[in-house]
């Protein structure tokens, strides 16, 4: 006996296309959005705060869930995996305004003492090892005047950080508007995916696939 093939009305078809076109769509953007939530973000370094270790136009993807899953507006943390150690470079609500994004080196954590000297950093009244931490300006300013190069001595309070742009003269951070807590911390800065010079409209070619330190 032979056997019929089924076939379907045009407009029925183009309705079944649409269908799975839409589904497909639909999944494509909730995996986006978990992804974006619970794994990786991508974000772009507006400033030059931590150079030379990050640039104005780099690309970067952070870590969301190394320290944990957080849940979104709770403030709430599910699975916390680790804490952010010294040397961490963190995305953190801005403590000033928690709608925007900073970024900035973990210098210290809870209970750790925190001085600068002459812009050398001290904690817990030892000189830090700091590899990363440069300065251009040459000048000492008093820290009557302001905390850049002469602060503290202040303790890290509990379930908190100190952080510091690696631009150490040019970065508004911890010494000027305190510290940043655990609850904040969106995740930490791993991989350099884009960098664009717009000084020089080209590419850093050099930096791209980079790992972040």
């Amino acid at each position: 006996m032979k056997e019929n093939t089924l076939s379907e009305s045009p407009v029925r078809a183009k309705k079944n296309i649409l269908r799975e076109y839409g589904e497909a769509i639909f999944i494509a953007v909730i995996l986006a959005l978990f992804i974006r939530t619970f794994v990786v973000q991508a974000f772009k370094i507006p400033s030059g705060s931590m150079k030379p270790t990050l640039l104005v136009g780099d690309h970067i993807l952070v870590n969301k869930f190394i320290y944990g899953i957080k849940i979104p507006f709770l403030n709430i943390t599910l699975i916390p995996l680790k804490k952010p150690k010294s040397g961490d470079i963190v995305v953190f609500k801005f403590p000033e305004d928690p709608k925007k994004d900073f970024i900035k080196r973990v210098v210290a954590v809870e209970g750790d003492t925190v001085q600068i000297r002459n812009k050398k950093v001290y904690i817990n009244d030892r000189p830090m090892e700091d590899p990363y931490g440069t300065h251009l300006d040459p000048h000492s300013i008093r820290g009557a005047a302001q905390p850049r190069d002469n602060f503290g001595p202040v303790t890290v309070p509990p379930n908190s950080l100190f952080v510091m742009g690696d631009n150490r003269d040019h970065s508004y951070d911890s010494r000027f508007w305190g510290f940043v807590n655990l609850s904040a911390v969106k995740g930490k800065a791993f991989i350099m995916y884009w960098s664009w010079d717009k000084e020089n409209s080209g590419i850093r070619w050099r930096r791209l696939g980079r790992l972040i330190h």
